[in-house]
């Protein structure tokens, strides 16, 4: 008999959420996740507390600290919820100590980062941009300007579709009273950041003209790409970097389901729905399953909503010049990939892609400067010790 009858690798949103409904169930679940405790990048606040506590009395096992490769504990049922990264869009001084991403600022601030007293910058685009502000305000920081890409058309047209979230339109009301008195700026984006050592200016293009800003730190993000390394792995299909799933969640693999962002993103609820359907469909509990579809399909109504609203502009995939590191990793610059016409190319030609991150900021930045996808996936999806490999095939 099979130790395992879910296994979920994620324990974020998507992935707490499924675990819940399969072993409410009655299935035997296992949980990996790679962090020190679940909730992932997103669960980190008050209002997860039902959601962990209805975990910890699920019965579900959680693993913590484990990388995930393409050998997974036996089970009759996967649920992958992997969720996503931030999108870094390069452009000349990013790799400046200083420019942090978006979700990475947040990360940190709420880690215990000390930005009292400091001039920080917050641009890129979506809701992340108020709530990372309002953050930043309430430690002590010193908010310059928050920078968004859409323009006012955009913004206003994502506002009305709100109306329609009360719950979403009340906390958005709530970030922007927040930020009374910092500059806002609509249809911007940084150009470039200068500084001796780490970022001290930022260079801004504001409205068909350029503002300047001094400052000590930049957040800066484009929304997020989904993690899908273990799903190719697995032979998932894809498409347009998501993971494609039926009304079940199902993947193209046989009792392979994927929830949250990995299948696209559009937030917390989206992921949390998705995962619940996901985990009742992995348990057998399809009848149970269908009760959320329309829910779900709200929650994508949003997303598409979302999308459409911050959608990164045709001018972002100019900023880099030539001499701009497009790979950090491996030092490749914009200019060594012209000509270059796919990912395996750039790989073979440069290394882009090939150093201690695998791709995982240069790809989704590749993706978006030239439309490329990666064509190939190999194990393991996250570097680890020799020994570890040895472990798991002994196992």
């Amino acid at each position: 008999m099979r130790r395992w009858e879910v296994v979920v690798v994620g324990a974020g949103p998507a992935g707490i959420a499924a675990a819940c409904r399969a072993a409410e169930s009655g299935a035997r679940v296992l949980v990996l996740d790679d962090n020190p405790s679940a909730g992932g990048q997103i669960w980190r606040n008050d209002a997860a507390q039902p959601w962990l506590e209805r975990f910890a009395e699920s019965g579900a096992e959680l693993r913590t600290g484990c990388v995930a490769t393409d050998t997974l504990p036996e089970a009759r049922s996967y649920v992958l919820a992997t969720g996503a990264r931030e999108l870094f869009v390069p452009f000349p001084g990013w790799t400046l100590p200083g420019v942090f991403g978006l979700g990475g600022m947040q990360a940190l601030v709420k880690s215990g980062l000390d930005v009292a007293g400091k001039r920080v910058v917050v641009a890129g685009s979506g809701p992340l941009l108020l709530a990372v502000a309002s953050l930043l305000r309430k430690r002590g920081a010193a908010v310059s300007a928050v920078v968004e890409q859409a323009d006012r058309t955009r913004m206003a047209g994502f506002g009305a579709r709100l109306l329609l979230e009360p719950g979403k339109l009340a906390q958005g009301a709530g970030l922007m009273m927040s930020l009374l008195g910092v500059p806002f700026y609509t249809g911007s984006w940084v150009e470039s950041v200068t500084g001796r050592g780490s970022v001290e200016r930022v260079r801004m293009r504001c409205g068909g003209r350029v503002v300047e800003q001094d400052c000590d730190a930049l957040a800066v993000g484009y929304g997020l790409t989904p993690n899908t390394e273990l799903a190719a792995l697995l032979g998932c299909h894809l498409t347009q970097g998501a993971v494609v799933v039926d009304e079940w969640q199902e993947t193209s693999v046989d009792s392979v389901y994927a929830a949250g962002e990995v299948t696209g993103i559009g937030g917390v609820e989206k992921s949390r729905v998705e995962g619940e359907i996901a985990g009742l469909a992995a348990a057998g509990l399809q009848g149970l399953a269908q009760q959320l579809f329309a829910e779900r399909a709200r929650t994508h109504a949003f997303a598409d909503g979302l999308a459409r609203a911050f959608e990164p502009r045709a001018e972002l995939r100019k900023l880099a010049q030539a001499e701009t590191l497009v790979c950090r990793c491996e030092d490749v610059t914009r200019g060594a990939l012209a000509g270059m016409k796919s990912w395996r190319e750039a790989k073979l030609q440069t290394r882009c892609g090939m150093g201690p991150c695998q791709g995982r900021v240069c790809g989704g930045a590749t993706r978006f400067l030239f439309g490329w996808g990666a064509d190939s996936m190999r194990p393991p999806v996250f570097p680890v010790k020799v020994e570890s490999l040895i472990e798991t095939r002994q196992s």
